[in-house]
């Protein structure tokens, strides 16, 4: 079943944010992320709804304090978690954890006594995986020191880091963040020229290293015999082969008669086209995309990704 979303707004705006584990070992998320009635949803199973509706929490507190042996501070916990799921106001952003996504929502201040038990709060919209600008809010790329709420191990807590949240959700680079781009743009910019200046020896040597950097194998060097390819490369996990040709200097009809010589060579899956000093036409040129063209602006952020930036300066020095 696809998860419905909301519309994403604009701004997103909280008075608050608080996970919410959707059962034990998460075994209510797909009925309330993806179910037909969006929702959060809590156990603490017990006759104390009208209490907790009435906000009669010491009452709420005497009757965790007497089921099972729960010490003070626990029954205290189970109370606390109980009356937030009550009294949260609904601009409360709620958040959850789902398939490797962070989900997000806002609940109605409704809270109805189910069946078996549980109680939930109708999610205003439905839950959404996405920040303002429709991108999915993959796990492996938010923060650590935000995502380690996801070990907590109770139902409900607020959550650390609430303000890092919400301009990940409203696409606001944290001002730490905004520096370190700043600064890798510039160092990216700085890279170009040095790269220009290599000699043709040195800039396939760059290349080589920065595809065996990224997990290709050197197969042969056919430059010398073959000439649309300088290097022959082998991606041993996937088996897939690339030609790659290296100009210190070419122009469009240079960079076509590549494109035609690789049409009829059926041993490659894909080519690049590496030079570093392209002439106007060619540095304008869309090709297909089965050849990948590299110039000295592309092959600079390579460098970064590969940590070639020393080797580079050395060879400039």
């Amino acid at each position: 079943m696809s998860v419905k979303l909301s519309a994403v707004p604009q701004r997103i705006i909280a008075s608050g944010v608080r996970f919410i584990k959707l059962g034990s070992e998460g075994k209510w998320e797909s009925d309330c992320i993806e179910g037909a009635s969006p929702s959060i949803r809590i156990g603490f199973r017990s006759k104390q709804h009208d209490e907790s509706l009435a906000g009669r929490w010491d009452a709420v507190l005497r009757y965790w304090s007497t089921v099972g042996e729960k010490t003070k501070g626990k029954a205290t916990e189970f109370t606390n978690q109980v009356k937030t799921f009550y009294t949260a106001d609904e601009q409360t952003l709620w958040i959850t954890f789902y398939q490797r996504k962070l989900f997000w929502c806002f609940a109605s201040s409704k809270v109805v006594e189910l069946a078996d038990g549980t109680r939930s709060r109708s999610t205003i919209g439905s839950w959404s995986c996405r920040d303002v600008r429709g991108q999915e809010l993959h796990f492996d790329n938010l923060s650590g020191a935000f995502t380690k709420v996801q070990g907590f191990r109770g139902t409900i807590c607020s959550v650390d880091h609430a303000d890092y949240l919400l301009k990940r959700l409203n696409c606001e680079l944290l001002p730490e963040i905004a520096q370190a781009e700043d600064c890798l743009n510039k160092l990216e910019l700085s890279l170009a020229p040095l790269i220009q200046k290599l000699g043709w020896k040195d800039f396939e040597l760059l290349c080589d290293l920065i595809f065996t950097q990224a997990g290709w194998q050197r197969v042969s060097s056919v430059g010398a015999t073959q000439k649309t390819v300088d290097l022959e490369l082998l991606s041993p996990v996937s088996g897939r082969r690339a030609a790659v040709q290296v100009k210190s200097q070419a122009d469009l009809k240079i960079f076509r008669a590549y494109e035609v010589h690789f049409e009829k060579m059926t041993d490659y899956t894909e080519a690049y086209f590496a030079v570093h000093t392209p002439s106007r036409d060619l540095a304008h040129h869309k090709p297909s995309s089965r050849i990948v063209l590299l110039t000295a602006e592309s092959l600079a952020e390579l460098v970064v990704a590969a940590g070639l930036v020393k080797w580079l300066i050395r060879k400039n020095s």
